[in-house]
């Protein structure tokens, strides 16, 4: 009896040691994290740092030669439009009668005159694509007014963006306009100081003022503020001296260098979003212009890198930046692509497998590899377009303990 317990004991000790050592041989499931396969919306971005600029700087010159009293303005006063003096100038004669100084008055006034008139059709332009625009507008609002589900929220945005968008070239377009009627006055101006018997289309009492008073006026030909003085003191000048430079700061563009790879991607009218600018609200832009030239720009890496200029246009109102000046860095998503409603994995997941891309899928704990294929794709997640259904488990960041069949449990 003695002799069978014993054989028994011994049998189970036995069997408990090849328990033992066979449980220790079982890896312990890999510590990773996972993630879900989630459908939402995902864009596609050029993300780059760039500064304002105001869109139109205006140099005012001297229109003819002649001695410039000093200029009392100091960088930052604002002007007004026909109202705030520049600067004056006296005669210097013979200067402003002789033939050569006569001929190029006669000369600056036509082509103030041609500028004027190609005004026209670009200002007729400019309000037809606003009208346009706006009526775009209204039709989807009307639609979303009658079903709610016709038009989309997005639909509407863009549509909005559009005619802000539309607006402010408008604004431009005249802003140009009375530039150029300012110019055509000057170079009338100029005419009447270089031959007193030139008369263009002024009243008896206005020309009777223009040819007493020798000394010639410069008044702003836009509202808004001095940028720079180029000839601050007394001095003599020729025509088309520097004098002034002005500006409105409250009309920003933001100009972006992208290296030229991404240029390629990026389309006119495209949604820009500005982000750490300075205020909680981030504001909207659209693309006006990629540059159609590049230029070498050494990176802090020491790398030359081809870039090219990308011009936005501001579509939030100005009060809505009101802080924002020249000069002001920004930092910029240029929209380049953007779906809605897709599946999408964080890039993190993905991991080459020969000319693929794959995922380990978490199955019953057990990760196994799975080739997926992609759509778009942004730094931190990718479209999936096969290979994978919604709420599927990936590991993200998968090591190199990780295989094909090897079993892992939540960090």
């Amino acid at each position: 009896m003695k002799s069978s317990l014993r054989k028994i004991l011994l049998f189970l000790f036995g069997v408990a040691i090849v328990a033992a050592v066979g449980l220790g041989l079982v890896p312990e499931p890999a510590l990773v994290d996972f993630a879900d396969v989630e459908q939402g919306d995902l864009r596609v971005t050029v993300d780059q740092d760039g500064k304002t600029r105001i869109r139109e700087r205006y140099v005012v010159s001297a229109p003819l030669a002649g001695r410039l009293l000093r200029i009392d303005l100091d960088p930052g006063d604002a002007v007004e439009a026909g109202e705030t003096l520049l600067a004056t100038i006296e005669p210097r004669d013979p200067e402003l009668l002789d033939a050569r100084t006569i001929a190029q008055a006669e000369a600056r006034e036509k082509a103030a005159q041609a500028s004027l008139e190609k005004m026209g059709p670009i200002l007729e332009e400019m309000i037809a694509g606003k009208e346009f625009a706006e009526a775009e507008l209204k039709r989807l609002r009307d639609a979303r007014s009658e079903n709610a589900r016709a038009v989309s929220t997005s639909d509407i945005e863009r549509k909005l963006l559009a005619f802000r968008t539309r607006s402010a070239l408008l604004r431009s377009a005249r802003h140009n306009e009375e530039i150029a009627q300012f110019e055509l006055d000057q170079a009338h101006a100029a005419l009447i100081h270089s031959r007193p018997s030139y008369q263009p289309t002024l009243g008896p009492e206005e020309a009777s003022e223009q040819s007493g008073n020798r000394n010639f006026s410069i008044r702003s030909p836009i509202d808004g503020r001095v940028l720079r003085v180029f000839q601050e003191s007394s001095a003599v000048v020729i025509s088309g001296t520097s004098l002034l430079e002005l500006g409105d700061p409250t009309d920003l563009e933001v100009e972006i260098d992208v290296l030229s790879r991404d240029a390629v991607k990026i389309r006119p009218e495209a949604l820009v979003l500005l982000e750490h600018w300075g205020g909680e609200k981030t504001l909207q832009g659209r693309v006006r212009l990629v540059e159609p030239a590049a230029f070498t720009k050494i990176s802090t890496l020491g790398v030359e890198e081809q870039r090219v200029n990308v011009i936005v246009s501001l579509v939030d109102p100005p009060q809505d930046r009101i802080a924002l000046g020249d000069g002001f860095r920004v930092e910029a998503r240029i929209i380049v692509a953007e779906a809605e409603g897709v599946l999408k994995v964080p890039t993190s997941a993905l991991f080459r497998v020969g000319e693929d891309w794959a995922v380990f899928h978490v199955v019953d704990g057990v990760a196994r590899e799975q080739l997926v294929e992609l759509g778009l794709q942004n730094g931190l997640a990718a479209e999936v377009t096969g290979g994978l259904s919604l709420g599927d488990t990936v590991i993200v960041h998968p090591g190199d303990n990780i295989e094909d069949g090897s079993t892992v449990e939540r960090r």
